[in-house]
């Protein structure tokens, strides 16, 4: 029998445009090439270069899915044009108009551009909406995207992803007070923007892409399960317990020599995520799993990080106190239609038509990401060929502060993140 041998792996790279790389194929071939030799390690045995130099260091941390306990990808409904929009009232017509006897079925594909496949079949979905006595109470707001709440139908037996499992368990806990951290697995973006708030049902690509990523929810608190017997009860504070897992809470007390609260556990992890000291330190990692946080040695300095990843949620979800007043401005009266959106650096402004703008943008808010997404221009994008609102060109202006505020709070958290010991 033949000795084994392991394979080698070799790898080159070719950068330039595509004339340069026509002419070094014709002139070289594998002989001539410069490969450089890789040694893929477990678990994920890449075939490109990583370096993972800091691997023993970053597996030290606790990994998000040992945090929580529960977690679950966000809600894909495959029909956002029906399920969700950005009026509660049109959203609402369009149900009932689901609802009523005297529409055929076939007017009812044809005019909301609904197609009968292997999860939906209009009729069948019309029926177990009527089925539903309470189904006007499941109108909820929606995370759809960063700084972007809309409204959404959730019975979830109507939701692709969502109509049961893990998904339709988790987001349950989204009926009451409660919050939730959303983050990615694995990302198809060179560097890790990819951490949000959440306090609704929240979408599957709320930070992320439809077909590279996935959002992941993890929530700060679970509710009893006589709490939702049904998806449409109203939304009183009743028990609740953390979700935390019994290993890390323990972890954190012996960490700490103290037992802090659930809320300054989840705002000290929110911090952490926002650091860019740890973003860069750990953009490997944070590439293709799920992030691992450190624990502080000491309790001054995780209170310092959850004071601060506190005031970051609050912006957020544009709760900060400083976002009722705002040096943005859109001064011009006119349609307020979203016809094309471009950025001026210059004038710092972002118009949305000839004629309108919002002043007293800075290229560094602009060009600023959260997930997959450039926020300030996938808001107005969004929304083209639709009149913006008043609350819409509020809610914009008060965005941009909370990006700008958000920008200063991360330079604080990685002053305080920098001299942590971990």
């Amino acid at each position: 029998m033949s000795e084994k041998k392991t394979a080698k792996v070799h790898y080159a790279d070719l950068w330039g445009l595509r004339e340069k790389k026509h002419k070094y194929l014709l002139t070289n071939e594998v002989q001539t090439t410069k490969w450089q030799e890789l040694k893929p390690v477990a678990p994920y045995y890449f075939f490109v270069p990583k370096d993972f130099a800091l691997q023993a260091e970053y597996e030290k941390f606790w990994k998000i899915t040992e945090i929580f306990k529960m977690w679950s990808s966000g809600v894909k409904t495959n029909r956002d044009h029906f399920l969700v929009d950005y009026d509660k009232n049109a959203l609402t017509r369009r149900i009932s108009m689901m609802v009523a006897d005297r529409l055929d079925d076939e007017i009812i594909k044809v005019s909301f551009g609904l197609k009968d496949g292997k999860y939906w079949n209009t009729k069948r979905e019309r029926e177990k909406i009527r089925q539903n006595p309470s189904w006007q109470n499941q109108f909820f707001p929606y995370s759809y995207r960063p700084f972007d709440i809309r409204w959404i139908f959730y019975q979830p037996n109507l939701i692709e992803i969502g109509r049961g499992g893990a998904s339709k368990e988790l987001m349950r806990h989204f009926c009451q007070k409660n919050l939730g951290l959303t983050i990615t697995r694995q990302l198809s973006t060179a560097k890790f923007f990819h951490s949000f708030i959440t306090t609704w049902i929240t979408d599957m690509c709320l930070i992320s892409t439809k077909t590279k990523e996935t959002s992941y929810i993890f929530p700060l608190y679970l509710f009893s399960d006589e709490l939702v017997s049904t998806i449409h009860e109203s939304p009183l504070q009743r028990g609740r317990i953390p979700n935390f897992t019994p290993e890390f809470l323990q972890a954190i007390r012996e960490s700490l020599n103290s037992e802090p609260n659930p809320e300054e556990i989840f705002y000290c992890i929110y911090a952490v995520l926002y650091s860019p000291t740890y973003r860069k330190r750990y953009e490997e990692f944070l590439k293709i799993d799920f992030p691992r946080i450190p624990l502080p040695s000491n309790y001054h300095s995780f209170k310092k990080l959850s004071t601060l990843g506190k005031e970051l949620v609050d912006l957020h979800l544009l709760k900060h106190p400083s976002l009722s007043e705002t040096e943005i401005g859109f001064p011009k009266g006119g349609s307020n239609v979203v016809e094309k959106v471009k950025y001026e650096e210059k004038t710092q402004s972002v118009h949305i038509n000839k004629e309108q703008y919002f002043e007293g943008i800075v290229r560094g808010v602009w060009e600023y990401r959260i997930g997959a997404y450039q926020v300030m221009e996938k808001y107005l994008k969004d929304r083209k060929k639709r009149k913006l609102s008043l609350d819409e060109i509020d809610h914009y202006m008060k965005v941009a502060k909370a990006i700008r505020l958000t920008i200063e709070l991360q330079k604080k958290i990685d002053e305080v993140y920098t001299k942590i010991e971990i």
